[in-house]
């Protein structure tokens, strides 16, 4: 009776579930909504130089909301219009403070990479820090389940934190 009664819950499992198993995924799809902001002291330099990295299809979504218009940064020929959104987004969303006082960040550019958007900026000449304080808040104003992490290295000594939504801020002593 068991070894029947195993039979027909199999087959109802394969019958109920094989549209499941074999529907396409969604083009772009992808299930964790998360960036990273790299912030490097280049000694040599004696500047902070920062890398994002976001998913392209969470960022476009992300500016076309904030901006009221269409984003397309994969497009070569879209680029340049593009530039002046990302500048904008990222400085809106991204502070960082080596002092009591907001650390200007200057815009480098962006650029593509796979399926990702990599933005780069970099500060004017500073002394070494000892404390970086940064707020994140990529992508927090499209969902809230976006996970910010931030990677900070000062002389070699590299420390990470986890951002979950909706917190926005992190402190490393160096």
């Amino acid at each position: 009776m068991a070894a029947f009664l195993g039979k027909s819950l199999l087959f109802c499992y394969t019958l109920l579930l094989w549209p499941v198993a074999f529907k396409p995924a969604t083009a772009g799809f992808h299930p964790l909504h998360v960036s990273t902001t790299d912030v490097s002291f280049n000694a040599q330099d004696g500047q902070l130089e920062v890398i994002c990295t976001i998913f392209t299809d969470d960022f476009e979504v992300a500016i076309a909301k904030q901006f009221h218009t269409k984003a397309d940064l994969s497009k070569p020929e879209m680029h340049a219009a593009m530039d002046i959104f990302v500048k904008n987004y990222v400085n809106s969303h991204l502070q960082l403070k080596t002092t009591s006082a907001s650390l200007p960040l200057n815009y480098v550019g962006y650029e593509i990479n796979r399926e990702a958007v990599n933005v780069y900026l970099e500060s004017a000449k500073i002394v070494a820090p000892k404390k970086i304080d940064a707020e994140v808040s990529l992508l927090q104003n499209v969902y809230d389940d976006q996970l910010n992490i931030v990677h900070m290295t000062v002389a070699g000594n590299r420390k990470s934190a986890k951002l979950d939504y909706p917190a926005k801020r992190v402190i490393q002593t160096f």
